[in-house]
């Protein structure tokens, strides 16, 4: 019998070993790499494709190997944690009917069929099962079967639900299904998963809610319960803790015990701002706007409503329509169909608009870069399901930028931007990650933009020093980007910046600018923002600093409490000189008890409370207090100079 044939496997670190043809990704880490790797497997990519440790190696490729210190490791484990959970509901529950079970951002969830409700005591019963299941350390196989196998598999156990997912894989040109068992218990999926239940670690179920099948409301509806899983107690009771701080910082509920915005039926998606909110957000739009105006930016605003002509330009009207807000045409035909009747739309976003406003001139190359910066209203037609607080609203605005330039300039232009970016989010103890998104599937533009595209601006990136991670095909469906994710105080990643690169855009609406050599040329773009959109932004902002904002950014600095009435003249006179120097002060004139008006002003997070007494008076001083309880909190008598002098430095604009 002649020997297997040999195929070369090349390693993450660009090493490579000869292994024979049909070695199983398990064995080869075991023996080519080492025990300690092998022990610490979960599963692996070969040549891209994620495969299981005993996925038999047939041809040359590439191979990385995951284990529990990357995040796909974590995502594994929590695919298998689904599997488990749901073997564990068929047994303690018999004639529970299965569904699907995907991971999410922080765990997983799997759907039932069940005409009797979990309740808490059946998920506590659920999770102690699932956790059981976890120490038995049941390996889970993997087996290859064809359709008829799987329906008369499935048709056995009753599984209406499963039989309908296979005949759907199969129409779609599928040769075999793959099957994961572990114990008795089967199911079907992409894979890959774990070498047995035993690598989860433990489980942890959150709550039940109820779903339809496949998201239809005239399916049937299905209980779909919530869990997550870590590979430690330690790492589940960081997340729990972590879960629960959440919870006392949520901005729906911090908003409207600090009276910043509201929401009305009358109006879904969209906020009011309360006066205190609007001083927020106002101060956002003047630290932004003078930071952009002191680098070479111009404010421009452009209109709400535009003709469909221009979003057929663009390519947002065959790509984005249905999350536009239409108009119907009222001379168009009433019996044509309302999408054919729809020519006017409320603007989702801006660039189409910089961009006509930069052809309505002749522009030369001694103009370039053009930063067109605006603060405009923007409208998406997001679905009421996914509406939360100012995290997903309708109406909206950003800080928004579009940046005309020569290609010679990007390289350039992008370390300006990475530099702008890191001071607006130092200024807020936002520690940021920078990730790289090349095309998606779908995109406009042909692959020799894209390729330029692409090129130019990771070589800009890389030119920054900064670190990235590589993100392929979540760029925008007109260009790669660079995004930027920050961590807040609690540890949890918000994506909010970017800078995307846009080469189609110019060539859609034919840009251009008159070179040096006198000829005409074709710009490029970029688009930028470094909040976002202010609403999420703010929302964000209210959570990472528990409402308790800095003295520059919140709504009232300081708040004057007099300890009696003829306290107010000197309380007037003190407010009065801290007004003139736009410090945002109140007194409070409700003439309570001293200890409650005190304890007032920390509940609404004011900076600083100033006391004024007798002493304070005679001194021509205030107490001032800081936020928090500690004896640390209390400044004590201080000459007003003094103070005044503190609170204008805290006062002023980071950025």
């Amino acid at each position: 019998m002649s020997e297997p044939a040999n195929i070369t496997i090349t390693l993450p670190d660009g090493s490579t070993k000869d292994v024979a043809a049909g070695t199983t990704v398990g064995d080869f880490v075991k023996t080519s790499i080492g025990p300690g790797l092998a022990k610490a497997a979960l599963f692996a990519k070969y040549d891209g494709a994620e495969v299981d440790l005993t996925h038999k190696m047939d041809r040359s490729g590439t191979l990385a190997i995951f284990t529990p210190k990357q995040p796909e490791g974590l995502d594994l484990a929590r695919h298998d944690a689904a599997h488990i959970v749901a073997s564990a509901v068929q047994k303690l529950f018999p004639g529970t009917q299965v569904t699907i079970g995907p991971t999410t951002e922080d765990g997983f969830y799997y759907d039932f069929a069940r005409d009797k409700p979990f309740t808490p005591d059946d998920l506590e019963a659920i999770e102690k099962a699932a956790n059981e299941e976890i120490k038995k350390d049941l390996p889970f196989t993997r087996k290859e079967v064809s359709k008829e196998e799987a329906l008369e598999l499935f048709g056995k156990l009753g599984e209406k639900f499963k039989l309908e997912i296979i005949e759907d894989i199969f129409a779609k040109g599928a040769k075999s299904l793959s099957l994961y068992t572990h114990g008795e218990w089967v199911d079907f999926c992409l894979g890959p998963h774990g070498p047995s239940t035993g690598r989860v670690g433990v489980i942890k179920l959150l709550s039940v809610a109820g779903a339809y099948w496949r998201g239809d409301h005239r399916n049937a509806q299905l209980q779909r319960i919530y869990g997550t899983a870590f590979f430690t107690q330690k790492d589940l009771d960081a997340w729990m803790n972590q879960q629960e701080e959440a919870r006392k910082r949520d901005h729906r509920k911090l908003g409207k015990e600090l009276d910043l915005f509201a929401f009305h039926p009358a109006a879904p998606g969209a906020v009011f701002w309360t006066a205190n909110g609007t001083m927020l957000f106002t101060t956002l739009q003047y630290a932004m706007r003078r930071m952009c105006l002191a680098n070479g930016y111009v404010e421009i605003k452009t209109p709400l409503l535009f003709n469909k002509m221009l979003w057929e330009k663009s390519g947002h009207w065959g790509k984005y329509r249905e999350n536009m807000f239409l108009i119907l045409d009222p001379e168009a035909d009433p019996n044509l169909p309302e999408e054919e009747r729809a020519s006017f739309s409320l603007k989702p976003m801006n660039c189409p608009s910089h961009h006509l406003f930069y052809e309505m001139k002749r522009r030369s190359y001694r103009e370039l870069p053009l930063r067109l910066h605006t603060q405009d209203v923007l409208h998406r037609n997001e679905a009421t399901g996914v509406l939360s607080g100012l995290t997903r609203v309708r109406q909206f605005q950003q800080d928004d930028a579009h940046i005309y330039l020569m290609e010679s300039q990007i390289a350039e232009e992008v370390a300006k931007l990475t530099k702008l970016i890191a001071k607006v989010y130092d200024a807020f103890g936002l520690a940021f990650t920078a990730k790289f998104a090349t095309r998606p599937e779908k995109k406009i533009g042909d692959d020799s933009l894209w390729d330029r595209a692409e090129a130019a601006l990771e070589a800009a990136l890389k030119s920054t020093g900064l670190p990235y991670e590589l993100k392929p095909g979540d760029g925008a469906f007109y260009g790669p980007k660079i995004d930027f994710d920050v961590a807040d105080s609690i540890g949890r990643k918000w994506q909010l910046g970017t800078i995307q690169l846009d080469y189609v855009a110019p060539e859609r609406f034919g840009l251009g600018y008159i070179g040096s050599d006198n000829s005409e040329h074709r710009p490029v773009v970029i688009h930028r923002a470094i909040y976002g959109s202010f609403e999420r932004f703010i929302g964000i902002l209210i959570e990472h600093f528990a409402g308790a904002f800095p003295v520059w950014l919140a709504p009232e600095q300081a708040r004057i409490v007099p300890v009696a009435e003829r306290h107010t003249e000197w309380a007037e006179e003190v407010a009065s000189q801290l007004r003139e120097a736009g410090i945002r002060v109140e007194i409070d004139r409700s003439q309570g008890m001293l200890g409650a008006m005190i304890r007032d002003a920390q509940l609404a997070k004011v900076p600083y409370t100033l006391v004024v007494g007798d002493k304070e008076v005679a001194a021509k001083a205030v107490s001032p207090r800081t936020r928090g309880t500690g004896k640390e909190s209390d400044l004590g008598l201080t000459p007003f100079d003094q103070f005044f002098a503190r609170i204008k430095n805290e006062a002023e604009v980071p950025y």
